[in-house]
């Protein structure tokens, strides 16, 4: 029996455990990934801490901006060649294991082909954070020459700021330190997509938006948000969530416009021994300003 390094949870709010797993093997339909890279998301704390998302079972191996090349195919499999570089995004490491090992599989129908431009570093959080602000930006309603500001300049946030400038949008960047409630009610923005899980602003942000603005939340925010109905009333304006379509066409997508515009997120690496530094500086906001597993 081959064994592999995995990082896994037991059970909800358990800790990350290094552990040796038996190497998976695919079944019909499915591949495995030799893991180059695996990025470090908000998304994984679902897993961490239990989050009320359907189709968790522990223990559980999370990570779900994932990077490798394929190692062995199941059979039905023909599309791709042994040693394709591959990405896979969300629903891996929430409903079945995920990067944070040194193999993993899934299925064919979920694998996005990685461009030779892009490195598995740069490449692994495009799979999540940057198709969550690119897609939600692109289908924002916004114009070439319109206000779009980006609340909070974090992990989506400074992929967001690039994706927006390259739109072609007047692009206004608010950060916690920074932010300023009359500055926000001065922007009279065609679209405010707020990336930092806080409700503390929600409010303000509303009174930043122009005629018919749209507020778009891409950050899972924990706490109940408080608005005043007037705003939105007397503006015509709007608050919308985000989440990109599942599959690859959107991820493909994402990779295309960031390589024809030059789009690249910041990072910092850690090796998968590490997985328990990695994550709490990106839960704390101390990463800069994606965290990428090295596999």
């Amino acid at each position: 029996m081959k064994l592999m390094k995995a990082v896994q949870i037991n059970a909800p709010g358990g800790d990350f455990e290094l552990v040796q797993r038996e190497i998976p093997e695919p079944a019909e339909g499915q591949v495995r990934i030799k893991v180059s890279a695996c990025g470090v998301c908000r998304g994984d704390d679902i897993v961490k801490q239990g989050g009320n998302y359907p189709g968790i079972e522990y223990p559980r191996i999370p990570g779900h901006e994932i990077i490798g090349v394929i190692d062995k195919l199941g059979t039905g499999v023909s599309d791709y060649p042994i040693g394709q570089r591959v990405g896979v995004g969300w629903p891996a490491g929430i409903t079945y294991d995920g990067g944070f090992a040194e193999y993993m599989v899934t299925s064919a129908q979920e694998l996005v082909q990685i461009p030779k431009e892009l490195n598995e570093i740069e490449a692994a959080p495009l799979l999540c954070a940057g198709v969550t602000t690119f897609d939600a930006l692109r289908n924002s309603g916004a114009k070439p020459g319109d206000v779009v500001a980006i609340q909070g300049i974090g992990g989506l946030g400074h992929l967001a700021i690039q994706y927006a400038e390259k739109m072609g949008f007047q692009t206004v960047a608010i950060s916690r330190g920074t932010y300023k409630q009359a500055l926000a009610e001065k922007l009279g923005a065609q679209v405010i997509l707020l990336t930092a899980p806080s409700n503390k602003i929600v409010s303000n942000l509303v009174n930043g938006l122009g005629l018919e603005g749209k507020l778009i939340i891409v950050a899972g925010i924990d706490e109940p948000i408080q608005i005043f109905s007037g705003p939105l009333l007397a503006g015509r304006r709007s608050i919308q969530g985000w989440v990109p379509p599942f599959g690859p066409k959107a991820k493909k997508e994402t990779m295309d416009f960031s390589l024809l515009t030059n789009v690249r997120p910041m990072i910092e690496t850690f090796p998968l021994e590490q997985i328990t530094l990695a994550y709490e500086k990106m839960m704390n906001a101390k990463v800069h300003f994606r965290a990428v597993l090295t596999i």
